[in-house]
């Protein structure tokens, strides 16, 4: 079972109430649906390319230029 609050609690959970707002909780997550999923797409993009550049590289005694 819980404590229950003295006088200072209920004053300071009377005054933490407005933290809970719907408007002020989760608002950047509701703001920008499908940012995470673009960040890890473009992070995947860069890897990929990263990757390619790595293994595909243009020989370095080849005397034609691309």
């Amino acid at each position: 079972m819980a404590k229950p609050m003295g006088p200072t609690g209920e004053f300071f959970r009377r005054r933490d109430e407005w933290r809970k707002h719907p408007m002020l909780t989760n608002n950047l997550r509701h703001a920008t649906p499908g940012l995470g999923i673009a960040l890890v797409a473009f992070g995947v993009y860069l890897a990929g390319e990263a990757a390619y550049n790595y293994f595909h590289r243009p020989d370095p005694h080849s005397t034609t230029h691309r």
